[in-house]
């Protein structure tokens, strides 16, 4: 008997998904979207942001992290996690620097043996997680760590590599046909490849049956192991690659090279629509993902936001996106097969939540640019008609801005800039980071501020984009900490390297009444200005006082609690030190903290400070003294310098600059100096508050 069954009652099969489906599998066109907000937004509210020069410089800054990402995607569409490519980073940047300028080596071996240092690194992940079945977060985090410690093991921590050749620089600061920076050509390729093989071809599908089920792909024949072995292999690769790219880009190779990369690598896959559980992701989501960061860091610079804020609104749509993910994840287990309209409504929340998050960003940067607006008119009503019509801007950026000595110098900067009605831009990292500083200087370029002041972390990184500011018509000033001399038009020289070197020696040498050992902290081994100052410590030494000896430099990296360490190491290694020398202001209060601890009575510390953080020291006798200038002058005179400098009225040859209620201040060629150093001890500090 032949039954029928009723039209009415089949299943409306689509057996094509449609043209969205299969071009934004995971939705990618919500990233779009936001992309296209973040650049409405900040076209509107920050200064030539959409202009050509500032999207290929956004591409620039996004080599990196975007070789790194690639990289990851698969590793996170098989489930797994790679920790470790910010260290090997590091690792790969230190080998390339000591086998080029240590072991002479020429620079192609030295990158292919950086490379396969980054395959090294690769296998060792792949091996322990696909040969011994180990858990990738866990074999990453010890690779993480291993990696780091081996490059800082090699340096000590300090050792910086750098004065590389203009060729090999080319590849990460030069510009093909003009306006195409170099490397960005190398993240297209990859871009193009890790597309072709992740959806084009037998491997890179097998990766999605890995992630949805590894034990379902070796049923059906799948080598889940060789595969998870490549692609970790290929990841390490990538590390290497980024940091050949990281050392060219920044001109110098340090072991911290990478730090934090990998969460920013993670973070652009995750935020492309990759599911950390596994079996999903694409190399646009990727993309889009990257550039939605990056973008975000280069619009808010750029509107004068603080750079902390892209951090924060980074790390909301990140957990957001993992969170419902979960959720979706719990709705397909706990129900079953999900149907297109189910699917769909979760995707839509995302869309909801996502540019919600954008949407209180974009108010944030209205509001506080409409504050800002309000703020500069009414400045402009109380200046004088020469400047009320254009406010000179300048750019002042610290090393560190939590670092106390700056907070000081920007008390300093802010005084002089109300005085002039200057329009002052205080921006810079948070630690110690030369990429950082480097990062701020060609968002201000892009900007089109008319001057820029640096205090230099590092000499031969940032050189080379201080003169892209100069030939660009920008006028450079350095302060505090110098860059090559052809790279800036002024140094703001709080003193003479020599002024500060011998008074700090001669300080020691009261103490140690001119006879014993003393150490020094410093706070790294690559700023221009502690290098000078210890170098005309030395020269005191040799001419003045024969009988004391140097017997250790540590860094501190400009960290309160790393000076500690370093302070007991030193009293440890050498117990026979009868002075801490600690030349960076958190330094100071920090080794005479380990002193005290120490019981160490016959030990006293002196260096370069501030007066406030030493005061409980001074006074309790473990700080015999404190050698610095008045800081919050630095700082004004630096904006009073780059005023006037930008007015025509400080050039080379003048002998003089009139600064405010600084009077007037010595010009010397290309410094301007601030006056000779100040010793501040038991009987005079309670006189300063700073």
């Amino acid at each position: 008997m032949n039954s029928t069954t009723p039209d009415s009652t089949l299943p409306n099969l689509q057996l094509v998904a449609p043209w969205r489906a299969r071009l934004f599998p995971n939705h990618e066109w919500v990233l779009l979207v936001v992309l296209l907000f973040e650049c409405l937004v900040f076209g509107l509210t920050g200064d030539n942001f959409l202009t050509a020069a500032n999207a290929f410089e956004i591409t620039r800054l996004s080599v990196e992290i975007g070789l790194l990402a690639l990289a990851l995607t698969p590793i996170i569409i098989t489930g797994g996690i790679d920790l470790s490519v910010g260290s090997m980073m590091g690792l790969a940047a230190v080998v390339l620097g000591a086998l080029w300028r240590d072991a002479h080596w020429p620079m192609m071996l030295a990158v292919a043996l950086a490379l396969l240092l980054g395959l090294l690194g690769g296998a060792l992940n792949g091996a322990l997680i696909a040969r011994l079945g180990l858990p990738p977060l866990i074999v990453t985090l010890g690779t993480f760590s291993l990696f780091r410690g081996v490059a800082e093991g090699l340096t000590r921590g300090i050792e910086n590599y750098s004065g590389f050749s203009s060729r090999f620089l080319f590849l990460g600061q030069g510009y093909v046909a003009g306006t195409i920076p170099t490397q960005l050509l190398i993240l297209v390729a990859a871009i193009l490849a890790f597309a072709w093989w992740l959806h084009r071809t037998a491997f890179g599908r097998s990766l999605y049956a890995i992630g949805h089920s590894p034990e379902g792909a070796r049923y059906a024949g799948v080598p889940v192991g060789r595969r998870l072995f490549l692609v970790y292999l290929l990841s390490g690769l990538a590390a290497s690659a980024s940091a050949v790219i990281y050392v060219a880009h920044l001109g110098q190779a340090k072991s911290d090279a990478g730090t934090g990369y990998e969460l920013m690598a993670i973070t652009a896959v995750v935020l492309g629509g990759a599911s950390i559980f596994g079996g999903r992701g694409t190399v646009l989501g990727t993309v889009l993902g990257l550039f939605a960061i990056v973008i975000l860091q280069n619009g808010l610079r750029l509107s004068r936001q603080p750079a902390e804020l892209a951090g924060i609104l980074t790390g909301v749509l990140l957990l957001v996106t993992i969170v419902l993910n979960r959720i979706s994840t719990l709705g397909r287990s706990s129900r079953g097969p999900r149907v297109i309209d189910e699917e769909i409504e979760v995707k839509n929340s995302q869309v909801a939540v996502l540019s919600g998050v954008i949407l209180l960003a974009a108010l944030i940067v209205a509001g506080s640019n409409w504050q800002l607006a309000r703020s500069l008119r009414a400045d402009r009503a109380g200046v004088s008609s020469t400047t009320a019509n254009r406010r000179i801007q300048v750019a002042m950026m610290p090393k560190a801005k939590g670092d106390p000595y700056f907070v000081s110098c920007h008390q300093g900067a802010e005084e002089a800039a109300k005085e002039l009605g200057v329009d002052l831009l205080w921006d810079g990292p948070t630690e110690l980071d030369p990429a950082k500083q480097n990062e701020v200087v060609e968002a201000w370029i892009t900007k089109g501020v008319d001057v820029i002041a640096v205090s230099v972390e590092n000499q031969a990184g940032i050189s080379t984009v201080l003169r892209k500011a100069r030939d660009k018509g920008i006028k450079v000033i350095t302060w505090d900490a110098d860059a090559e001399k052809d790279a800036r038009d002024f140094l703001i020289n709080q003193a003479t390297p020599q002024g500060i070197g011998y008074t700090l020696t001669d300080e020691a040498a009261r103490i140690m009444h001119n006879e014993g050992e003393f150490a020094v902290i410093t706070a790294s081994l690559s700023a221009a200005n502690q290098n000078e100052w210890i170098k005309n410590i030395r020269a005191r030494l040799a001419e003045k006082y024969p009988g004391m000896k140097l017997v250790a430099i540590q860094p501190s990296e400009g960290d309160r609690d790393r000076a500690f360490s370093e302070t007991q190491t030193v009293l440890k290694v050498n117990p026979n030190v009868k002075v801490i020398m600690a030349i960076a202001a958190p330094a100071v209060p920090g080794a005479a903290e380990a002193v005290k601890q120490a019981g160490r009575t016959d030990v006293k510390v002196t260096g370069l400070s501030l007066p406030n953080m030493n005061k409980p020291y001074v006074k309790s006798g473990v700080v015999e003294s404190v050698v610095l200038w008045n800081t919050t002058d630095l700082g004004y005179l630096t904006v009073y310098a780059a005023n006037a400098l930008s007015k025509g009225e400080l050039k080379r040859g003048d002998h003089e600059l009139s600064a405010g209620r600084l009077g007037k201040i010595q010009v010397v060629d290309d410094e301007v100096r601030l006056g000779a150093p100040f010793v501040f001890n038991k009987e005079n500090i309670d006189h300063f508050n700073f």
